[in-house]
């Protein structure tokens, strides 16, 4: 039976990290004391959910968490340094901090050290995530205990409903767009006024109007994508932004 820790303080460790190719020491009181900190906590680098979403989520919502009083973001998993430098490196990963935890101290002593010998991954953490002030663990999110790989609460939509439940869930934008369109220019501005973070997806780097027409069954940019939904063009856009505030 995995137990929440709320209310206790993190465990002391030591991770082991590498930088500018020298092993550096880093304690947990240098991560956590007078600070407010959100950990999620997976069980392998380059494992597929851990790749597509967890990690890639966080990422994403890194401003949004910030914005809710969070001062970093630390991804845990039984991995090195050089396995979790390599994953950070090949995923572009800026504003998540990956702590490994190669030997599973940490994980052992949040209770959260699971055997995966029969993956052939010898001891993993379980998925959870955690918000911790000032080195205590305020709130926790652990994964139910079923088999397989469940990802159903600790992701970053959920974190951040906790943190700031007005914001609820950070929808996922994408924008395809032209260079020198008018249009797309005032997508833009609506997204940014309503504090809509968008992808853009700009027509011309590797992406042609026969794609466009593939997917959205236009040519005419913009074009906008809100949570798997295509919603259209600017003026498609003006409308459910205005129904969208007005619920």
């Amino acid at each position: 039976m995995l137990e929440s820790k709320e209310k206790h303080k993190v465990p002391q460790v030591v991770f082991r990290t590498r930088r500018a190719d020298q092993w550096v020491e880093v304690r947990s009181d240098a991560l956590f004391s007078g600070r407010t900190v959100v950990v999620f906590a997976l069980p392998g680098a380059y494992t597929p959910t851990c790749s597509t979403t967890h990690l890639p989520r966080y990422e994403e919502l890194a401003p949004a968490l910030r914005e809710a009083g969070v001062d970093d973001i630390y991804c845990v998993s039984v991995n090195d340094a050089f396995v979790m430098n390599a994953w950070a490196r090949d995923h572009g990963v800026q504003s998540v901090q990956l702590l490994p935890d190669g030997n599973g101290d940490f994980s052992a002593a949040m209770g959260m050290l699971v055997d995966k010998r029969d993956l052939g991954f010898g001891q993993r953490s379980w998925r959870y995530s955690m918000l911790v002030r000032d080195g205590v663990i305020e709130k926790m999110f652990i994964e139910p205990e079923k088999p397989g790989d469940p990802f159903e609460v600790s992701d970053a939509d959920t974190m951040l409903a906790y943190l700031d439940p007005a914001r609820a869930k950070q929808p996922r934008v994408a924008l395809f767009t032209r260079a020198g369109c008018g249009h797309c220019a005032r997508a833009t501005a609506l997204l940014r006024k309503h504090g809509l973070r968008y992808e853009e997806i700009a027509l011309g780097s590797g992406v042609t109007a026969n794609a466009l027409q593939a997917v959205t069954g236009r040519t005419t940019t913009p074009q906008v994508f809100i949570d798997g939904r295509h919603i259209g063009g600017a003026d498609e856009l003006t409308a459910y932004l205005m129904d969208a505030m007005s619920r």
